[in-house]
């Protein structure tokens, strides 16, 4: 296949004690041992004995985590971390907002030995936001580590400089944040070289090896690395079906499965659905617009024509909105990213771009203006509100008979019921964090 037609495949965008052999659940799950309904309904009960001075983290790194404002680390990263530092293979999967890009991140550099001209670390994960935003927290998590340099790499932007940056031993990065297609085709022209890598870590895992071209991308850069090295995979949803997929790049590895199966939910976040015609949603998002306190709202579409034209309306109406989607280009859709998590915008219009991973801190309402078509993609949408623990609120628009079908089938497979919206509305303190 020649280069150029390669390079059509870059855009991936829409569509407690443990042990190494039995998968460990948290949160009132079975196999975490007598836990009552207390530990079901609560947030993060127990943590709070362990800080992260209690891992044996570099000063650098524990100092950065003080900049950054944590405190306790979260039950994911308190099974995990202690584990993923001594460089076993992980496989974890927990709900939106507990804190597993910190995992990698943190393993990673706690690990890490800079050389020059060396990359020990790759991250692939299915979005360009998302690549760009796990740069963003390497970047974050190092600035005590000045010699560590991290690089992100994904379609849609100049080759020949990514060619550069890789080729120059003096810019070459230690880590290496992708998407498939162009990580595929750097280490295919061997811009890339993947010889030194100790650290291969996916992001988002289901969703880069569900899809046979992505999985076989990921599998043919696999092969090149070397056979000793650490595997970690990260995911809010992981099906029966895929855990067998992800454990084949595995050996042995830790199985971390918090909230397993129904148990999926979010703590803290309040979720609502309205009954309205189609024609009625506009006039009831501006209501809500105007009725509702939030710092930042996101709100999901189903296409990227919807995204264009809901944030034109809402931008008619003097609403400080932004649209995020697909179809613009990449560095478009960068800047837009930047803006609202920088929060010069406090609304969000955007199809399922954003719908998974991407973590902007202000969020504390998610609206579904259009249901997904699955159930799972509904829990990382609404997981942008309400994040490690922190309160949110999320409403759903029910219009039609398929969109009552998906509301039943989300309360089914998370074990939640979603009630109809207070005609009193909502009492701001019960989603706004104090």
């Amino acid at each position: 296949m020649s280069h150029e037609g390669e390079e059509d495949l870059l855009e991936y965008s829409d569509s407690e004690e443990v042990t190494n052999t039995k998968p460990t659940t948290t949160e009132g799950g079975e196999e975490a041992g007598e836990s009552g309904e207390a530990d079901k309904k609560g947030s993060y009960v127990g943590i709070h004995a362990t800080g992260f001075k209690d891992f044996l983290l570099k000063p650098e790194l524990l100092r950065a985590i003080v900049d950054c404002g944590f405190e306790h680390p979260s039950e994911v990263q308190q099974v995990c971390i202690p584990q993923s530092i001594l460089g076993t293979d992980v496989l974890c999967q927990a709900k939106s907002g507990l804190g597993k890009t910190a995992v990698f991140v943190l393993s990673s550099l706690q690990q890490i030995e800079p050389v020059d001209g060396e990359v020990s670390t790759l991250v692939i994960c299915h979005t360009r936001e998302l690549a760009y935003q796990i740069r963003n927290e390497y970047t974050r998590f190092s600035k005590y580590i000045p010699d560590i340099r991290t690089a992100v790499f994904y379609g849609g932007t100049d080759y020949k400089k990514d060619e550069e940056l890789l080729k120059n031993k003096e810019t070459c990065p230690h880590i290496v944040v992708a998407t498939p297609g162009r990580l595929k085709a750097l280490v295919r022209d061997k811009y890339l070289r993947v010889n030194n890598i100790k650290n291969f870590i996916i992001d988002e895992c289901d969703k880069v090896l569900e899809g046979i071209d992505m999985r076989r991308d990921v599998q043919e850069v696999f092969k090149q690395t070397p056979h000793q090295k650490q595997v970690m995979m990260f995911s809010a949803t992981l099906s029966q079906e895929i855990r067998p997929i992800c454990k084949k790049f595995m050996q042995n590895p830790l199985e971390i499965y918090v909230d397993d199966e129904a148990k999926l939910t979010l703590h803290g976040l309040q979720q609502y659905y309205l009954k309205l015609a189609e024609n009625e949603k506009n006039r009831k998002l501006s209501d809500l617009l105007d009725s509702l306190e939030f710092n930042q709202v996101i709100i999901f579409v189903k296409t990227t024509n919807r995204a264009e034209q809901l944030n034109q309306l809402l931008c008619s109406c003097n609403f400080p909105s932004i649209a995020v989607h697909s179809n613009m280009p990449q560095e478009e859709r960068i800047n837009r990213y930047k803006s609202f998590k920088e929060f010069n915008k406090r609304i969000c219009v955007s199809t399922d771009v954003f719908g998974r991973g991407i973590d902007i801190e202000r969020i504390n309402v998610a609206i579904n203006y259009d249901l997904p078509n699955e159930a799972d993609q509904y829990l990382h949408r609404v997981g942008r509100a309400g994040r490690f623990g922190t309160k949110g609120l999320a409403i759903s628009f029910v219009a039609n008979e398929e969109d009552e079908k998906i509301l039943e089938k989300i309360q089914e497979r998370f074990d939640v019921k979603i009630t109809d919206f207070p005609d009193e509305g909502v009492d701001p303190s019960t989603y706004m964090n104090t």
